[in-house]
């Protein structure tokens, strides 16, 4: 009597594992962003942090009011952007576009897609 080799089993559970690839598990944004409308804003990079499980850029810009506002910009995390800290120095120009924070008042966005001044896309979207 033979016993039954396990490599067979051991090899196409190995395939299903390496076939499944990275599982990403996100919550929705909807609860702090509205999704249904954009916002735009043109501002000087403060500060940019690539981290996980989401990245944020800081930038300042001025309102119609001619006064000072911080903008926080939420992005997903910085493993699955593709940037370092070259992407986006301290200090660029840009123009994003996004989704709103629901917060009255507040200057956050999410969603994002940044633009040099000249139009050219910053890395990929947030």
């Amino acid at each position: 009597m033979t016993v039954p080799s396990c490599r067979g089993f051991v090899a196409a559970a190995l395939a299903v594992l390496v076939s499944a690839g990275p599982v990403a598990a996100h919550h929705s944004a909807a609860a702090a962003y509205d999704e249904s409308k954009k916002v735009e804003a043109q501002g000087t990079v403060t500060r940019v942090l690539l981290k996980n499980p989401h990245s944020w850029v800081f930038m300042e810009s001025t309102d119609e009011k001619g006064q000072k506002v911080e903008w926080q910009i939420e992005m997903a995390a910085a493993a699955s952007l593709g940037w370092t800290p070259a992407t986006l120095p301290v200090g660029t120009v840009v123009k994003v576009i996004g989704s709103p924070s629901r917060a009255p008042g507040s200057h956050g966005m999410t969603g994002a897609r940044f633009t040099l001044l000249d139009g050219t896309p910053v890395g990929r979207r947030g």
